[in-house]
């Protein structure tokens, strides 16, 4: 990093707008870990690293550049290289190249003009498959552009000329993975209803299945929904692993790698479910094992939680912090996830015990920066009525609150006999009826109809009977 970085114009800007900047080092590799992703989310991925850390902002800036040339997106090109130009105005990436420029933006206008001439022609001889590989090439190279709104809408459009429940699926994947590159989650979980509600059978709707799975379980974790996002997660087939591209789409590179599938799950289940959970749907699963082994530090924390070692589990998500800050997204939602990770360690800590010392529960959790003492997190927990204790000041005790054994005997008593009672008046109401000729009698000389009429209000009377707990 060079020693200006952090000073830069850019990273004060940054710090204005309230960004996250993450100074330390991550733990992962920039080559190795960005070579796992291909595609926009490569360029997105580097970027978001390189406007996030001083460490490593130069480097990623450099690829991000050097990543956008190879491709369409001028606008993309341009906006990194104005960045970077802040960070290191001296280097000479931070120049843009407008002769590179100015050649692309006409070369992307001659292909725009090609493409819709060829889709103009193909509607006008009412081709239908021409027109729907038409509308679908148009969207490809909008993609590539970073044009999404036009892309959405050309895939959009393919639906009316779609022939089989294989095209529909098709075209429901790109509405989903154009809706990924455009954060836009309520849209996306709309269209993977649609995609899940696919006729698709058999060796098809196998490998639909993870792609599904994998693209609902981020849909949740980005809108901060993490019981859903874990569920989606540890749910998803190994076989998303080695799938091959769908809709011509890689999507274990193009959007998210096994490694993410591993971390984004162990992380949300881990803020979202209890110990039995955590052991029964998450370290017993036989299929998200096979992503755990990607993370072992994930499947690490996970078993120290189960065993109650709150601390030690903690400790490692900690010591992993900085990378997931790095993270395109679970930055967004990295603060709640860790939040909550925290406040159920401390509650499944003091569970056993009637009191604790203060020394002892800042030993045990270590402060990380958002309050400025323990006392100040336990009181803001109490407050939420999250930790059912009270804080003893002067002894500097956290104390669990005095229960009365004999109170909830008495209490339970007194309910089984009011429910007990409420049964027996049911029952009294009933004999009463019966002893009153209050009941439907069948008789023998109606004629069908009306017999059948007669079993029907019978059945009707017997079945509400057995709903007010008659006999």
């Amino acid at each position: 990093m060079a020693p200006n970085v952090e000073q830069s114009a850019f990273f004060q800007q940054q710090k204005n707008k309230g960004v996250v900047v993450v100074k330390d080092p991550p733990k992962f590799d920039l080559e190795s870990y960005i070579s796992n992703y291909d595609g926009s989310t490569r360029i997105h991925r580097l970027h978001h690293i390189g406007a996030s850390s001083t460490y490593l902002a130069i480097d990623a800036y450099r690829m991000a550049i050097a990543e956008a040339k190879r491709g369409k997106n001028v606008k993309s090109y341009l906006a990194l290289v104005e960045d970077f130009s802040s960070i290191a105005p001296d280097d000479s990436m931070a120049l843009s190249d407008m002769a590179w420029a100015e050649k692309k933006s006409r070369e992307v206008k001659e292909e725009q003009d090609k493409l819709e001439h060829e889709l103009k022609s193909y509607k006008n001889n009412l081709l239908k498959e021409s027109i729907r590989m038409g509308n679908e090439e148009l969207g490809q190279f909008y993609y590539a552009c970073g044009d999404y709104t036009n892309a959405h809408k050309a895939y959009y459009r393919m639906r009316e000329h779609c022939t089989s429940n294989k095209h529909l699926a098709d075209m429901t994947l790109r509405l989903v993975y154009v809706s990924i590159s455009q954060n836009s989650w309520l849209a996306l979980q709309s269209h993977l209803v649609k995609v899940d509600a696919s006729q698709l059978k058999g060796e098809e709707k196998t490998k639909l299945d993870p792609i599904v799975s994998v693209c609902q379980g981020l849909a949740h974790m980005c809108t901060s929904n993490l019981k859903e996002a874990a569920t989606s997660f540890i749910h998803t087939s190994p076989l998303f692993l080695t799938l091959e591209p769908a809709s011509g789409i890689t999507w274990q590179r193009e959007v998210l790698s096994g490694n993410d599938v591993a971390v984004y799950g162990g992380l949300c289940a881990l803020a979202s479910m209890d110990r039995s959970q955590l052991q029964t749907k998450v370290l017993a699963n036989g299929d998200f094992r096979n992503f755990l082994e990607l993370e072992p530090h994930i499947r690490r924390a996970i078993t120290l939680f189960c065993n109650s070692k709150y601390s030690a589990c903690l400790e490692i998500l900690e010591g992993y912090r900085t990378d997931y800050l790095l993270d395109v997204y679970l930055s967004r939602v990295l603060a709640t996830i860790y939040s909550q990770i925290r406040t159920k360690s401390i509650v499944q800590y003091f569970i056993p015990f009637s009191c604790v010392t203060l020394e002892e529960m800042a030993t045990k959790f270590q402060l990380t920066g958002e309050y400025a003492s323990i006392e100040d997190e336990l009181e803001d927990m109490i407050n939420s009525k999250v930790l059912d204790a009270r804080i003893d000041l002067v002894d500097r005790l956290l104390i669990s609150p005095p229960t009365n054994p004999r109170y909830d005997v008495h209490s339970d008593a007194l309910k089984m006999a009011e429910t007990y009672d409420h049964t027996l008046r049911l029952r009294l109401t009933r004999l009463n009826l019966l002893g009153a000729g209050l009941e439907v009698r069948q008789d023998k000389n109606q004629n069908k109809e009306s017999l059948g009429l007669g079993d029907s209000i019978g059945a009707s009377l017997r079945g509400l009977g057995s709903k007010i707990g008659f006999q």
